[in-house]
């Protein structure tokens, strides 16, 4: 059976950046499930597994409009400690739900300055080109609780 949507595919995968770097990788644990056509993955990768089958091994690299995105500087905010109230220390890395006009935006802890904290609202990964080696292990039919749900079971 072909990849296409509305199907349960199983993968093994390795994701490495431009430098190389492993990422993520399933090795080691269960192959990644996922609903084809949900938006369960990336959509340059879910466009690459389109009419791949059990068996198929490649690798595809895709684009950040494809994976997390392009970088938006307009994410990166200063904004004053007295904003995370019930927060005894700030440190470098740690994440926070901001609440915005568009609804919550997870970010990330930057830069902390005396009284001044940078939080940046991209994705770790945007702005990266990534790279996906990747093993078909399984495909089937959703069923139709699957597809009511918009993930694998």
């Amino acid at each position: 059976m072909q990849i296409k949507d509305n199907c349960v595919v199983a993968m093994h995968y390795t994701l490495t950046n431009d430098q190389g770097e492993v990422l993520d990788s399933s090795e080691g644990r269960e192959a990644l499930k996922f609903l084809q056509g949900a938006h369960n993955i990336i959509i340059g990768l879910e466009k690459a597994l389109d009419g791949k089958k059990i068996g198929d091994s490649f690798e595809v690299t895709v684009e950040p409009e494809e994976a997390y995105g392009v970088r938006h500087e307009e994410m990166i905010q200063k904004v004053p400690k007295s904003a995370f109230q019930g927060v005894d220390k700030l440190e470098v890395g740690m994440s926070f739900q901001a609440e915005t006009e568009q609804g919550p935006v997870p970010v990330k802890i930057t830069e902390v300055v005396d009284d001044v904290v940078t939080v940046d609202g991209n994705h770790e990964l945007a702005g990266e080109r990534l790279t996906f080696k990747v093993n078909i292990e399984d495909v089937r039919e959703a069923t139709q609780e699957e597809m009511e749900h918009k993930h694998a079971h």
